[in-house]
């Protein structure tokens, strides 16, 4: 790793651009449109999330201070906690501990660096773990593994979307760094009354482990008000999801990003609230007139992503989608189903489904341990994908709830529980009547495939397939 890149840490210098970015709508709009032509290679993102209005203000201010409270989490006596994107922070946050979401700030960095997150990657390789697992947590556990970050007090993970790579990732990170480490476990069925005991337990020795670490006990009425902030969250993500059904799409291209973002990083918390509220308060608008969320107004395309999006610098991903006039239903990482949902009966979606009940402690646990256990992939990644409630079903589902032209696979060289099956479901979803691409990209690092050439080869299948006639 170069010495240069050693001179500050990482996640400050993060934070000190996300700070400045969110300054820019204190001005006028023609005094930052002036002003974001001297940012260097983070200007398109910031350009980006100020174009979509209020939602896109929240968005910057809120990763700022997500920043901000790592960094400072010792001067504020509260404690770090490195976890995965398939963890819900909301115990976290009811215990003073601020989640260093992974995968979420590797996304960061690429959209921040111009050289990306390689040199971070690569200095995993260099200390002894394998260049093949997956880039999204490599991108900043590299960082953290090399002394260039706030400190961590603990490690906190759950067997990430039944994902080995993912969760041998804290594993290692947790023997290297030496630090204590906790894994919840998911069991290959949700429901059923055995399953939601060894969830509860599960779950009731987390708590356990994390008043251990911080000295705290937990705080039963700041756990039940950080559970009401969850369950606005799942009512406004519930209508927004039923917004995004409707043909045009109401939505722009970029929320779905800050939608799953925001729940990873703030779930349960106000900053999360805020950004949603403003993201409904558009689509409702766009709704009501009939408009498309893509700048230009004309939808000629709706793909459903069934896995991740790509995470190239400078939003390209959402760019090509506006260019190619696409509007965007999300991808399996903003799936959250919730009693809210209307019509989930229909497609057969309901053993996903968790509820929040804040009657007493052991309700709340019990809540908490089903969102956990439903989170993103691990509620449909967790077996063979063509088992019931599992992948196949769910994208199958989904794209016909979106009213999907055609379906995508963009993850990781590093993604072996979807690659060793992506091909077969890519066979399933085509035997639907579904058009189907799969990129062999990488999500995160830009040197496995540039993004130019990842562009031309999907271009190329939508010009075979005659999808862009």
């Amino acid at each position: 790793m170069r010495q240069a890149l050693r001179e500050y840490n990482f996640d400050w210098m993060l934070w000190q651009t996300f700070n400045l970015a969110s300054k820019m709508p204190s001005s006028s709009a023609k005094e930052w449109k002036q002003s974001i032509k001297y940012m260097p290679a983070f200007r398109e993102v910031v350009e980006e999330m100020l174009n979509t209005g209020k939602a896109g203000e929240r968005f910057l201010d809120t990763c700022s201070k997500y920043l901000e409270n790592l960094v400072n989490s010792k001067e504020t006596g509260t404690h770090n906690a490195i976890t995965t994107f398939c963890f819900s922070p909301a115990i976290f946050y009811a215990m003073d501990i601020n989640p260093i979401c992974l995968e979420v700030v590797t996304v960061m960095m690429t959209f921040m660096y111009k050289r990306g997150t390689s040199e971070f990657l690569d200095f995993c390789n260099e200390v002894g773990f394998t260049e093949t697992s997956c880039s999204s947590q490599r991108g900043t556990l590299g960082a953290y593994l090399s002394g260039m970050g706030a400190d961590i007090d603990m490690i906190v993970t759950d067997t990430p979307g039944v994902c080995d790579t993912n969760a041998n990732a804290f594993a290692f990170a947790s023997a290297y760094m030496d630090i204590p480490f906790f894994q919840l476990d998911m069991p290959y069925e949700l429901t059923g009354e055995r399953n939601n005991y060894y969830h509860r337990e599960d779950f009731k020795a987390l708590i356990s482990f994390l008043e251990e670490q911080t000295g705290k006990k937990l705080d039963i009425d700041r756990l039940r008000g950080t559970l009401d902030e969850l369950e606005k969250q799942d009512r406004i993500t519930a209508e927004l999801d039923d917004l995004a059904m409707l043909v045009p799409n109401p939505l722009p291209v970029a929320f779905n990003l800050m939608h799953y973002a925001c729940r990873f990083l703030f779930a349960g918390r106000q900053e999360c609230t805020r950004v949603l509220e403003a993201m409904l308060e558009t689509a409702r608008e766009n709704a009501e007139q009939g408009k498309s969320g893509l700048k230009n107004g004309k939808e000629r395309l709706r793909p459903f992503f069934c896995y991740i999006d790509h995470y190239a610098q400078n939003l390209k991903f959402w760019q090509m989608l506006e260019d190619l006039g696409m509007t965007y239903s999300g991808n399996i990482l903003s799936r959250y189903w919730t009693p809210h949902h209307r019509d989930i009966k229909d497609y057969n979606l309901c053993e996903g489904v968790y509820r929040i009940d804040k009657s007493d402690l052991d309700t709340m646990i019990d809540s908490l341990a089903d969102q956990n256990s439903r989170m993103p992939m691990i509620k449909s990644i967790r077996g063979p994908y063509d088992a019931p409630h599992m992948w196949l079903q769910e994208t199958l589902a989904l794209a016909k709830m979106y009213s999907a032209d055609l379906i995508v696979y963009s993850g990781t060289p590093g993604c072996r529980n979807t690659w060793g099956m992506v091909k077969l479901l890519a066979r399933d979803t085509e035997k639907a009547g579904l058009p189907t691409y799969i990129m062999y990209s990488d999500a995160f690092d830009e040197r496995v495939e540039s993004f130019e050439n990842t562009r031309e080869r999907f271009e190329e299948f939508l010009n075979v397939r005659r999808l862009l006639t």
